[in-house]
């Protein structure tokens, strides 16, 4: 039975990338050598850091005073890095969710952190505008997309002070205008390659505002000025985050993605409104095309286990819903076909007509 991946992370990647690396684990670039076990410091690994670099700049288009840091930690890691770095005084942060409660945690060690909007009051289910933002910020940081409720920024906002967002799980899913941003940062895990990899871009004028002492390996610097290569970076999930890459390339950029992921969103989301037995969770103009969240209707909730089962039987993973807001999460990041969000619409449709009250 074809199984369809709806996981949150780590999660689908385009199935071209995983035969060229399964191929690499094998002979990397016809060097007899696995991509697991060659040494970073060789010109065949240079030309693989060279293209991450390049695709990169190419498919977002990232201006040439902004560097691109290939890094290990995850997002979480980041989360006391960006502060570390920049935070001098005051910064402002958006909360829309657990990754930017845990952010905001991690940047109160290092100074004043102002929370300007939040979505808490009704459980993130809506992404707060209209807020002011003070002028004498280090950095505004907002997460853009929150995976465990389903909400998500769909324009670039404009800020007076240097914005930073956390672009972990929709990388790559829109054009975004990178000027508009001091730094974007992200675990890779979700739409770029397998955990252990994280990106930052940072724009280079940020660099020369950190005043802080820091150790070696926090200093953002350490590692735009060694290209990535200070120590000894993931090598193998760069490598499949260069063949992603060249996936995303290849099929026409961020444009179609963007064109695939509304295509994907639109059709399940008309499902979760037109069927009787779910609903939608958060603000429809706030829907998350990255992470689709839906519960049973009110009445309908005891079906909730049952449909879990004949999700699962009719090959669906990874739909259970995070443990803090239950129900059910399909995440359609960029490498999940159109045919999988098909199928689970056909299996939404067979379990309304079974089940009907």
């Amino acid at each position: 039975m074809k199984k369809h991946n709806f996981n949150a992370g780590p999660s689908i990647l385009p199935q071209e990338a995983l035969e060229k690396a399964a191929q690499a684990v094998l002979d990397f670039n016809g060097s007899g050598l696995s991509i697991l076990s060659i040494s970073h410091r060789t010109p065949d690994f240079d030309a693989v850091m060279a293209d991450a670099d390049a695709l990169f700049r190419e498919l977002l288009g990232i201006p040439e005073n902004y560097k691109i840091i290939f890094l290990g930690g995850g997002a979480s890691t980041q989360f006391f890095e960006v502060p570390a770095n920049f935070l001098g005084k005051k910064a402002g942060y958006v909360n829309t969710g657990v990754w930017s409660k845990k952010a905001i945690k991690e940047a109160k060690r290092y100074g004043e952190v102002q929370v300007l909007a939040t979505s808490e009051d009704r459980n993130f289910t809506y992404i707060p505008k209209g807020f002011a933002i003070p002028t004498d910020l280090d950095y505004l940081h907002i997460t853009t997309n929150n995976t465990i409720y389903g909400t998500e920024y769909h324009t670039d906002i404009d800020s007076p002070v240097p914005l930073i967002a956390d672009m972990s799980s929709d990388i790559l899913s829109r054009p975004v205008d990178v000027k508009k941003y001091a730094m974007i940062y992200g675990g890779a895990q979700k739409n770029l390659a397998p955990a252990g990899v994280t990106f930052a871009i940072i724009r280079e004028d940020m660099l020369d505002k950190i005043a802080r002492d820091l150790p070696t390996m926090v200093d953002y610097r350490t590692h735009t000025d060694n290209n990535s290569m200070f120590n000894t970076p993931p090598v193998f999930p760069i490598y499949v985050l260069v063949e992603t890459l060249r996936w995303a390339k290849s099929i026409g950029g961020v444009e179609e993605l963007y064109r695939r992921n509304k295509e994907k969103a639109e059709l399940l989301y008309a499902e979760i409104d037109r069927n009787s037995l779910f609903r939608g969770t958060v603000e429809k103009e706030d829907r998350s095309l990255m992470n689709i969240c839906f519960v049973m209707t009110e009445g309908n909730e005891d079906l909730a286990p049952a449909f879990m089962e004949f999700a699962k039987s009719k090959g669906m993973v990874g739909i259970k819903g995070h443990r803090l807001v239950g129900g059910f999460r399909a995440s359609c990041y960029n490498a999940l076909p159109k045919e999988s969000v098909e199928a689970l619409v056909a299996c939404m449709q067979e379990f309304e007509k079974a089940n009907k009250r």
